[in-house]
């Protein structure tokens, strides 16, 4: 069988793996959350996702950073920070499977952003979806039938900022490549990460390097195999994969955390996936045929 023929196996697999390390990068969060802020743990996760690239940028050169719009990067690279902060200290006081379910309501914060910040319009559709993850985020968060802790409300804040993160990106991938994109990132998010880890350093020591180092590099691989399953495989076929993750989330919780998974946080858990994936894919069968 020729390349093409296994372009879609392939995608598959690109996609799951990534689910996997992402799973463990969550794991190595929580873990090292126990005895380090989680704000120091964003700067080492940046610090070393940037070690993890180092090659990559060598053999690219300095090429990678030629831009006319730094200040965007840089703007971009503050809401990454602010974001996984939140994200990370939604991961050291929520189980695990809610918080990776409720971070599948970011596409819906970006379709929102969408229609105030670019002027896009909002389909009847488009809003019945917005209807149907509203009822999964319910049914994860239940308000007065169990207490909504702070873990829930910093995961949603996550979501919301990472969605204006999205914008910021739209508008710079009509002038910058993605390459580009992705070495300013992870250096601004180095530097900016920094004050903040400074403001609650504890200087890691044993086992909590293994977990710092280790998110680093599961997150930035993490990253690049989701990037290159898109690349070769369509995006109807890998992104219901997507969802293996909270799967493999609430697997090693279970064992390493002992966090039993509600049924109700599965019910939440694929209401918000299937309309996440099923928005992402209508537009981009809607951008393809305006093609």
């Amino acid at each position: 069988m020729n390349e093409k023929a296994h372009a879609p196996l392939l995608g598959c697999l690109f996609m799951l793996a990534s689910t996997v390390l992402f799973a463990c990068m969550h794991v190595t969060v929580r873990l090292a959350s126990e005895t380090i802020e989680p704000f120091e743990i964003v700067f080492f996760r940046n610090l070393f996702g940037f070690v993890a690239l180092t090659p990559f940028l060598i053999r690219y050169g300095m090429g990678l950073f030629r831009t006319s719009r730094v200040g965007t990067h840089a703007f971009r690279s503050v809401l990454n920070v602010v974001a996984m902060g939140a994200f990370f200290y939604a991961l050291s006081m929520s189980p695990m499977a809610r918080v990776q379910a409720l971070t599948f309501t970011a596409p819906i914060f970006t379709m929102l952003l969408a229609a105030v910040l670019l002027k896009e319009r909002i389909r009847n559709d488009q809003w019945i979806a917005v209807f149907v993850a509203f009822i999964g985020a319910l049914f994860i968060v239940r308000p007065g039938v169990s207490s909504i802790d702070p873990g829930t409300l910093l995961v949603l804040a996550s979501s919301f900022v990472w969605a204006m993160t999205m914008i910021v990106i739209k508008k710079l991938s009509d002038t910058e490549s993605a390459p580009t994109i992705t070495a300013w990132m992870v250096v601004f998010m180095s530097i900016f990460s920094l004050p903040a880890a400074l403001s609650v350093w504890k200087t890691p020591s044993g086992i909590e390097w293994v977990y710092l180092i280790a998110a680093g590099i599961l997150g930035t691989f993490a990253q690049m195999l989701l990037t290159q399953s898109f690349r070769v495989a369509p995006a109807s076929l890998v992104l219901p994969f997507d969802f293996a993750k909270v799967i493999w989330g609430a697997t090693l919780a279970w064992f390493l955390f002992a966090e039993v998974v509600q049924f109700w946080t599965w019910i939440g858990a694929v209401l918000i996936f299937a309309t996440a994936t099923w928005i992402t894919l209508r537009e981009k069968r809607l951008a393809a045929s305006r093609q």
